[in-house]
């Protein structure tokens, strides 16, 4: 998969949480949508990341990445009360027992022994990361915060590889990222547009900074590990969405209580 295919990917699934965002919001089916986008991505993501980070054995190190980043999804998406990450602590701890039980079951002489769980253990919680936008999106508010995130994923994905020197590359995707997000926060509620650029920011930097972590990494040139540096962009930058959100919401009430008389 060409750098170009992978970002246009990223890009898609950066609109496809967008969407989803706005209709869990607007479309009265609560937060399935949104959570199915992201089990899906954890789906994909589980599949590829052994692949990409050259772990030895594949099955079962995609399994507990899949387990670990679905259920976190689950729990996030069913947790009653705010806050809605306080029981990840539990998946996380299952997901790490789950690694070691995989090292269990090889049967190849459990070569590579340490770099297997630890390469297991981080792919989890890249996955885990996603539930950042479901967790974002049950705030008051929170579905405009996703939708601004999500644009500005998608418009510094389709930037991040354009031709031309990389810095200036790079600098176009963060100020296409900033614009779409500064945009969309001004024409949707519940987010200012300063928070907006601020959002908008950060993503851009998450952006260029992966394309160019991954950017040429030998086992792009297979289909999987592609598919899972397509997803990882999406994924964490829903923890990042979510702790913008939490940020740009205490500053609100901050500035509320200080209005007050």
């Amino acid at each position: 998969m060409t750098p170009q295919t992978r970002a246009v990917t990223t890009a898609a699934l950066g609109a496809l949480v967008a969407v989803a965002g706005y209709v869990s919001a607007a479309g009265g089916l609560g937060l399935y949508p949104l959570a199915a986008v992201c089990a899906a991505l954890v789906v994909v993501f589980a599949i590829g990341w052994p692949g990409l980070a050259g772990l030895p054995f594949v099955p079962g190190s995609a399994a507990v990445v899949l387990l670990g980043g679905v259920g976190s999804v689950a729990v996030v998406t069913l947790t009653p009360l705010p806050p809605y990450l306080q029981h990840l602590a539990v998946v996380l701890a299952g997901a790490v027992v789950l690694a070691f039980v995989n090292e269990l079951l090889r049967r190849d002489g459990r070569l590579r022994l340490v770099e297997s769980v630890a390469g297991t253990v981080a792919g989890t919680v890249l996955a885990v990361c996603v539930t950042g936008w479901v967790a974002t999106a049950r705030a008051p508010g929170g579905a405009s915060v996703v939708v601004s995130g999500a644009v500005a994923l998608a418009v510094g994905s389709a930037v991040v590889v354009l031709d031309g020197r990389a810095w200036l590359v790079y600098g176009v995707a963060m100020a296409g990222a900033t614009v779409a997000a500064t945009g969309v926060a001004w024409l949707l509620p519940d987010v200012g547009t300063l928070a907006g650029a601020s959002l908008g920011v950060g993503v851009g930097v998450l952006v260029t900074a992966l394309h160019a972590l991954f950017d040429r990494l030998a086992s792009l040139r297979r289909r999987l590990p592609s598919l899972a540096v397509a997803v990882l962009p999406v994924s964490v930058s829903g923890i990042l969405v979510y702790v913008a959100g939490r940020v740009f919401a205490q500053v609100s009430v901050t500035g509320m209580m200080g209005v007050l008389p």
